[in-house]
């Protein structure tokens, strides 16, 4: 776009939960975990640090100095693995400003990501780090204004806590939405306060129904919801477009294929979101491209 201070792109570094999974049966959706990238505005922010951060770090290299805020929904391993190896944070001269809640036992941030570089866990800690590292505890509820760009957060329904994220810009939005686990008896009513009337919807399908409600190997608890109640929720929030989004290791592309298919029959114009996929919200709906 021509325009930078108008434009709001999103980019997924990183589509999977729980742990990355490389493979061959994985290559057209990717095997990275969470990872999102915006550009907002004139805005340059990123969406927890998963494994796909890495590479994140990698397309940054050749436009430093950089200068970026990024958000975490919370600090479970397949959200921050991708940090220590986030290259531009070792560079003098970048700026990164970290977001995040204080955790339910008082650990804030900054705390949980140098936690994951202390030995013997990881050979240097978190202070070898050259860029400018500012780390800002953020409650629940408060809005984050970073330009011209607002950023709200509300709590979700997952283990040890975590919060999703809704970003806006003249009159467009977007809303990351991972890890959650819906509730059997009602709609959330935080995803659906994040989600109201977004352009997108980005949200935790880590399981299928059958997968979820499964008498051998029940996934209630744990955690994550369904792209089926990703539907319930995209439709009562009046969302333009879903995203399905942290994706099971164990599924394949073929399993993810099929995801697709029966998403797109029961909510026109969702999809499935994948490593490199780009989405520009330049009208009232979102075009989509790939890199």
């Amino acid at each position: 776009m021509s325009d930078q201070h108008g434009q709001f792109s999103i980019c997924f570094w990183g589509v999977r939960g729980s742990v990355a999974c490389p493979g061959p049966d994985t290559v057209r959706y990717g095997g990275n975990t969470a990872c999102i990238e915006m550009k907002v505005g004139g805005e340059w922010l990123i969406f927890d640090g998963g494994t796909g951060l890495r590479n994140l770090g990698q397309s940054m290299l050749a436009k430093m100095p950089v200068k970026a805020n990024m958000f975490f929904t919370h600090s479970h391993w397949d959200h921050i693995q991708g940090f220590p190896f986030f290259v531009p944070a070792f560079v003098p001269g970048n700026k990164f400003k970290i977001h995040g809640a204080i955790a339910p036992n008082g650990s804030t941030i900054e705390q949980r990501l140098n936690d994951q570089m202390l030995h013997p866990n990881f050979p240097v800690p978190l202070q070898i780090m050259g860029a400018e590292l500012e780390f800002c505890d953020i409650e629940v509820g408060e809005v984050v204004k970073i330009g011209d760009v607002e950023i709200t957060n509300a709590l979700l329904n997952h283990p040890g806590e975590a919060i999703g994220y809704r970003v806006s810009y003249r009159g467009h939005s977007a809303a990351y939405i991972s890890d959650t686990e819906h509730f059997p008896d009602r709609l959330d009513e935080n995803v659906l306060h994040l989600a109201k009337d977004a352009d997108v919807m980005i949200y935790d399908c880590t399981y299928t129904d059958r997968e979820y409600y499964d008498e051998r190997s029940s996934k209630v608890g744990w955690g994550h919801s369904t792209w089926q109640e990703a539907v319930k929720l995209a439709k009562a929030a009046n969302v333009k477009q879903l995203l399905i989004f942290h994706h099971d290791p164990t599924h394949t592309d073929e399993f993810m294929d099929d995801i697709a298919l029966q998403t797109s029959i029961a909510l026109p114009n969702s999809i499935v979101a994948k490593e490199g996929m780009v989405l520009e919200l330049i009208k009232e709906t979102a075009a989509v491209a790939t890199v």
